[in-house]
């Protein structure tokens, strides 16, 4: 009878680590199923709509990723779920390089428009480099507006700030050619070119400084 109950222990302590190992491997299954559906849920979405939902979308993968890799710790037989993962992964990092250029394109068209309505003021509409909003009632105020934030700004910009502060300087001039045929006054035209004249230096010296400290950066 001693025998016996001996045993019957030892086959149940046997079959309760079954079990555990069962539940293991089970629920190592299921993480690994999470992670591979969520990759492949999120590789649906548009790109534009999944460059503005990045953090979000990184922040659940490195959790399910992790999830899945830690359930497979003590799991027999786990090669084939490793394998998965490590596909999924794969999947997950050539969507990612894919969603990281776009957010990176739509970050720096957010940049530029950022600067034109911070140069243009409250009138600028978001249209294109033609200005048809600007005229001879309004053009002394853009002008004063654009090369006052430059000032105030000059020591934060990039290179690449300045080289779009130029681009619309100069879309900004040539609307400027047309507004004079269409009544600017003597007396605006002649502040206008008093702000320009206070611009041009400003422009020159301080990108030459943004290239240097980015040059002095890249050293680094």
């Amino acid at each position: 009878m001693k025998n016996l109950k001996i045993t019957l222990g030892l086959f149940a302590v046997a079959v309760s680590l079954t079990a555990c190992t069962d539940e293991k491997k089970l629920q190592a299954e299921k993480d690994v199923a999470m992670y591979a559906n969520y990759v492949d849920s999120v590789s649906g979405i548009e790109m534009d709509e999944a460059a503005t939902e990045w953090d979000a979308i990184q922040k659940d993968h490195d959790r399910l990723k992790m999830n899945a890799e830690n359930s497979l710790t003590g799991v027999e037989e786990s090669a084939n779920l490793k394998e998965s993962v490590d596909n999924t992964t794969v999947r997950y990092e050539e969507y990612k390089v894919k969603v990281v250029s776009e957010k990176e394109k739509a970050d720096m068209e957010n940049a530029k428009m950022n600067i034109r309505k911070a140069l243009l003021g409250d009138g600028y509409d978001g249209s294109d480099m033609s200005f048809a909003w600007v005229n001879k009632d309004n053009i002394l105020s853009v002008y004063d507006n654009f090369v006052t934030t430059v000032e105030k700004n000059k020591d934060s910009y990039s290179r690449e700030d300045w080289d779009e502060i130029k681009l619309i300087y100069e879309a900004l001039d040539t609307r400027k050619n047309t507004v004079e045929k269409e009544g600017l006054s003597s007396e605006d035209n002649r502040k206008i070119a008093a702000l320009k004249i206070k611009f041009a230096p400003m422009y020159t010296v301080n990108r030459i400084g943004a290239k240097s400290e980015e040059n002095e950066e890249a050293k680094k």
